[in-house]
Order: C-alpha cells, then structure tokens, then sequence
C-alpha cells in the first residue's frame, strides 16, 4: 500500500500548507485509495491527537463550504504519527514498525531544519526505508552556499539516486509559472519576438509586506539574497529564458533551465557595486500600521539584507544585452510577485507629429496575489480626432480567475506533493540546477564581502534603497511598481 512520510508533521508549513495541500487532494478523490499519511516529528503525540491537529489546523485554512464531514472523516482516517527524533536510531525502528513490511510505493517529504536531512536520511536508511525506489522530497533551503549544498546532495545521494530525489521550489507549482511555458511554447505570437531583437528588458520583483514572521533563526542567517533569489527568482528567470524544450518532460525542461542559469554572467568583486543594491529596513508604515525595524524586531544588530535588486545578463544568443533586473524585499508597500516583459519601441511612430508619445508593449505577468496575464498594447482613444489621433495604453487581459472560473485555485503544494506521489519530477529542481544557482550566488556574496560595504537603509512601506532606483535609471528603465 502506498506510503506518504511527512517529517515535520505538526510545523508551520505542514499546518498552513502541506496537510491542507493534502486534504485537497483527498476532496477531489486524487489520493491513491488505500494511501497511508504518517506523520513524525518531536512532539509526542498518538494517531488520534495528530487527527485533532490536523481537523484544527484544516479549519483554520479551508474555506467553510469545502469542509465536508464525510471527506474530513476520510482523510482523517488516512493519518496516523509516530514521533521521531532525528538523532535517535530508536525512533526510525518504530517508524518502521509502524508502515509495516507491505510498504508499497513510499514517498518522504522532509519539512525540517537542512542540520537535520544528514541524519533524518541515515536513520531512514538504517530502519530499511530507503529501498525500493523510495522518493524523497526535500524542502528548501538546500543549505546556505555551494559547498553545504553539496554536502546536503552528497548525503541524499548516498541512498537516492537522482530519478529519486525531488528538490521542492514551491514557486513552480503555481499555475502562473506552469502558463508561462504555455504562453511560449503553445502560441506563435510571441515567440518571434522572445528575444534580443525584440525584448529590452525584463523585471522579476517579489514584494513582501511582512517583516521576520517568526523566521529569526533562519532568516538573519540567510537573508533576502540566499532565502529569495538563489531558488524563486533564478528559477522564474530560467523559465522566461530558456530555450524551447523538446517535449514538456522533466529532463528536457530541466536541461534548458540549467543552460540558462550556467550562462548568467558572473558579478564580480569589481561589478557588485555597480550591478546589485542590498538594503535593510528601518522603522516605518505599511498600510497605516507603525511597523519596527529589523534590527527592533531581531533585538540586535545585524549585517543581514532584507531586500535587494540585481542586474543580471545571460551571455547567450538569444539574450545578448539584454538587461534582466530581480529585486526582492521584506516591509516592501504592497505584496506581489511579478514578471515584466517590456519590448522595444517600434521602429518609427506616425504618430509623433501628433503629440502622441508610445509606450513600448509590455507583458505582465502576475504570480501573486491575484494570478493573471496582461499585454499591455497602445490603442486609438475614441473621438473625432478633431486635435489629432489621441493613442492610450490599454490592457489585454488574461485573468485566470475569470477565464477560468469553474476551477477551483489550488495550494501550490497540491500540484507538488500529487507528483511526489506519482513520481513526476518536472516541476522539482535537479541537483545541477541547484548547484549553478548556489555558484552564482556565492560570487555576489563574495563581491559583498570584499567591498565591506553595510546594507542601504530603506523605510519600512517603501520601495527599498533609492540606489535600488538609481539601479534601473542609469539605463532608461523606470522599475514598474
């Protein structure tokens, strides 16, 4: 019979996302029948205490009208816990013994602190449950730079071969990203122009309004370059440069992905000052609230980024010179994840003499917190026209909300958990994607070190440091807030 591990079963993720994910799956009848949850962690619970934290935890997070007796029941039966200490051998011998000798397919999703994957792992593999084609899912962060990153691969390694091992970016189980590649690869309308010759520049932002959230210990570790950029936005930056895959599976996509990352130009000791902003915020006001500092809400002080902005080149054919600005942030005024694709001008405007100024198209493509695409096109304003045509920039929208309003919008982890289960692995990163991602990161953090230069002081509710702004402006471009 199958089997789902879930490590870190009563944690924040698991409540808010993962066993909410899971209940989804059940509703739509998309759990495989006879499927066993398990769930492990430190808290010493039994099967019914775990179901009690769980039928919370869904009534916290689940929409009242989907919250059906007979499903919740269901699922709930499907559950059951064994608490598990990571270092105690002890603890994985009574896991074993719980999933019993039928295992049938199992999959394992580790949801703890990457100290803990080394022995989570050995301990599976000393109890037996590493064999037999085992998936594991790994939740990030995979370590802080390059080299504990490979350690971390090294250990997984050692029992899962690639075809086993999932490496989760949440980010990739949005519907959002997934159209991205649609909007390529299945319309002929804008893959012409997907290039140097027709693209000036390309935004990623991911905005948050939120400050530490109960993330101290791992965040002023980390920060906004190694929590953010190294794995969302180099992921949604290979997606939107990528070469066309030849066929929508996992080893063609994630071959192009790897390509894109491994040709982003290197920012050296001598660009960082030139090509990357860092920023810290201070005291201020997001949405008429008084928020503190961050080093306030730390209480200390510290050296650790909570926003920054980069400009990036891919040095390959389709992309040469073609700027791609990422910028990311914590206290930021609004929350929103973005891309924008601005073209370029059109070669000669008729409409010049007429007083009318052009704005170049523009495609904008919204991940959260409203899901949507839109094209940003000039169009005739009506009227006589007595003064001369009067041009305005007009939307062509795709809402996925609307266009698709018979769906139900799922959690993204409901995409990503479905094809652990199922053994999909296209939307979960390989090692060498991981590996380029963490080499190019190190540099900049190395550039940051050489130069000893602090993070720029932003107000909390605004837009980062203004050299973020200067960043753009030096080249023409106006971010697009």
């Amino acid at each position: 019979m199958p089997t789902l591990l879930l490590f870190g079963a009563t944690g924040d993720l698991s409540q808010r996302m993962l066993l909410p994910s899971l209940f989804g799956l059940e509703a739509d009848g998309l759990l495989p029948p006879d499927m066993r949850i398990v769930g492990t962690a430190l808290s010493s619970l039994d099967d019914e205490a775990f179901r009690v934290l769980t039928s919370d935890a869904l009534e916290r997070t689940i929409e009242g009208a989907r919250l059906d007796a007979a499903t919740i029941q269901r699922f709930l039966s499907r559950l059951e816990y064994v608490n598990v200490d990571a270092r105690d051998a002890s603890g994985f011998a009574r896991l074993a013994g719980k999933i019993g000798p039928d295992r049938g397919a199992l999959s394992i999703f580790l949801s703890t602190a990457p100290s803990l994957f080394r022995p989570t792992i050995e301990g599976l593999a000393g109890a037996g449950l590493t064999a037999d084609g085992a998936r594991i899912a790994l939740e990030k962060p995979l370590g802080n730079d390059l080299v504990s990153s490979t350690q971390i691969n090294d250990a997984v390694a050692e029992f899962f071969s690639e075809e086993q091992t999932f490496r989760l970016d949440h980010y990739l189980g949005k519907e959002t990203v997934q159209n991205l590649l649609a909007l390529r690869f299945a319309n002929t309308l804008l893959e012409p122009m997907w290039n140097a010759q027709g693209i000036e520049h390309v935004q990623i932002s991911v905005a948050e309004t939120v400050g530490l959230e109960g993330r101290v210990g791992f965040y002023d570790g980390a920060g906004a370059l190694r929590d953010m950029v190294q794995n969302h936005m180099l992921q949604l930056l290979a997606f939107v440069a990528m070469e066309p895959p030849s066929s929508y599976n996992a080893q063609a996509i994630r071959d192009e992905k790897v390509k894109v990352l491994r040709a982003l130009r290197r920012i050296t000791a001598e660009d960082v000052e030139s090509h990357t902003v860092a920023g810290q915020y201070r005291s201020g006001a997001i949405a008429g609230a008084v928020v503190p500092s961050y080093c306030d809400e730390l209480g200390s002080g510290s050296p650790t980024e909570t926003f920054v902005a980069i400009k990036a080149h891919i040095d390959n054919w389709r992309w040469k010179n073609v700027p791609f600005y990422l910028r990311t942030g914590k206290r930021l005024p609004i929350r929103q994840s973005k891309i924008v694709v601005q073209f370029r001008g059109v070669p000669h405007s008729i409409f010049e003499t007429r007083g009318t100024a052009l704005k170049p198209n523009r495609l904008i493509i919204r991940l959260q917190p409203e899901e949507s695409i839109s094209l940003l096109m000039m169009a005739k304003q009506p009227g006589l026209d007595r003064d001369g045509i009067q041009l305005r920039e007009v939307p062509l929208d795709l809402s996925l909300t609307a266009a698709f309003s018979g769906e139900r919008r799922r959690i993204a982890y409901e995409r990503l958990l479905l094809d652990l289960i199922e053994g999909n692995p296209t939307l979960f990163v390989r090692r060498d994607e991981v590996e380029a991602q963490w080499e190019w990161i190190d540099r900049i953090r190395a550039g940051w070190k050489a130069a000893a230069s602090d993070p720029k002081p932003y107000a909390a509710g605004t837009w980062g440091p203004s050299a973020a702004i200067a960043l753009t402006e030096r080249d023409g471009v106006t971010w697009h807030d």
